[in-house]
């Protein structure tokens, strides 16, 4: 799993890892080894936008993988005048590009029944001040509902796209801001890493395995909110 040391990384371990998933742990920030090591894994510091990055973790994975979990992912927001082409590439690069080398690098590797899940967004519906963000989420649903065409029945492939869930990224947001998003959630609440974490779990398991090419939008009802 990438983007393991973050809140709702380090969730989804858990819970991967109490369903008796052995994890291999991915992410930027050497906090990664620290979270790995609760949790009986192994941690790999790498930079998913480099070569050898990839490659440490394709070695790091073995011969066989049951389930990735792309949940790597920044933000760089800003009105679109004033969003520099830096910023909207990094975003781009971090949040899809380097999922779609890590998934076809391990293509040969995974196991008849292999899941795996895209951490996409809300916001791939599209979100003011976040067209970077947003077209890297709804890159990563049409790049996983791609492969979910091209590797069935072998692999598995779905999406998961969370609106706003209690983690240190949302944290930073001015509270002012947060509070009017959070009033326009139907579920009355923001999301907490529990509940995208059973969800990924789910997907990881056989009890899962008619589902694919699918996205499961859990943003306490914000897609049908006016």
């Amino acid at each position: 799993m990438t983007g393991a040391a973050g809140g709702l990384g380090g969730r989804i371990g858990e819970r991967l890892a109490a369903a008796g998933h052995e994890l291999v742990l991915v992410d930027l920030d050497p906090d990664v080894e620290r979270v790995a090591a609760a949790q009986g894994a192994r941690g790999v510091v790498a930079d998913l936008t480099k070569p050898e990055g990839v490659k440490a973790v394709v070695e790091a994975a073995g011969t066989e993988v049951g389930v990735l979990v792309n949940n790597a992912g920044i933000t760089r927001d800003a009105r679109t005048v004033n969003m520099t082409e830096a910023n909207f590439a990094a975003v781009i690069e971090i949040n899809l590009t380097a999922a779609i080398r890590l998934t076809l690098a391990l293509e040969p590797r995974f196991v008849e029944g292999a899941s795996v899940v895209n951490m996409s967004s809300r916001a791939s519906l599209g979100n003011f001040g976040q067209a970077n963000y947003s077209a890297s989420k709804a890159g990563l649903v049409g790049f996983g509902r791609a492969l979910a065409q091209h590797w069935a029945p072998r692999v598995r492939v779905n999406a998961v796209a969370p609106s706003l869930v209690d983690t240190p990224m949302t944290q930073a947001m001015p509270p002012e801001v947060l509070a009017k998003l959070v009033a326009k959630i139907p579920a009355g609440r923001i999301g907490t890493p529990d509940d995208i974490a059973g969800i990924v779990a789910f997907l990881a398991l056989p009890d899962a395995a008619y589902i694919t090419g699918q996205v499961i939008y859990a943003c306490g009802g914000r897609t049908v909110a006016p």
